[in-house]
Formats: C-alpha cells, sequence, structure tokens
C-alpha cells in the first residue's frame, strides 16, 4: 500500500469532510426525542415483564411450599 505524506493526507480528510451531510438542529432534537421515547417504552414494557414474572414465581414458591 502506497504511502501518503501528511499534506495529501490533510486534504484527503478535508475533502471527504465536506462530504459530509449533517443533520439540522430540528432532525437532531427529533431524534433525541424518539430516542428518549422509545428508551421510556422499553423501560415500562420490561418493568412490567419484571413484575409479573415476580408475582408468577411467587406463586409458584407459595404453591410449592
Amino acid at each position: 500500500m502506497a504511502r501518503t505524506n501528511p499534506l495529501q493526507f490533510i486534504q484527503q480528510v478535508r475533502a471527504e469532510t465536506a462530504k459530509i451531510v449533517w443533520p439540522t438542529r430540528r432532525e437532531t432534537m427529533l431524534t433525541t426525542v424518539m430516542v428518549m421515547v422509545m428508551a421510556s417504552i422499553f423501560a415500562i414494557f420490561f418493568f412490567t415483564v419484571d413484575v409479573l414474572i415476580r408475582f408468577g414465581l411467587e406463586a409458584v414458591l407459595r404453591m410449592a411450599s
């Protein structure tokens, strides 16, 4: 593999960076809100499943003893 000198490397990095399409402030905020909403929904779901499993295990253990 051919080695590039540092100046060429920096020029290539700048050229690639110029191709990046950065999200707008609105897109960033919307994505952040959606992540928070989905995280909350999953937290509630897993909490509910955990409580149901706990009640089920307690019932089984009560019947066994």
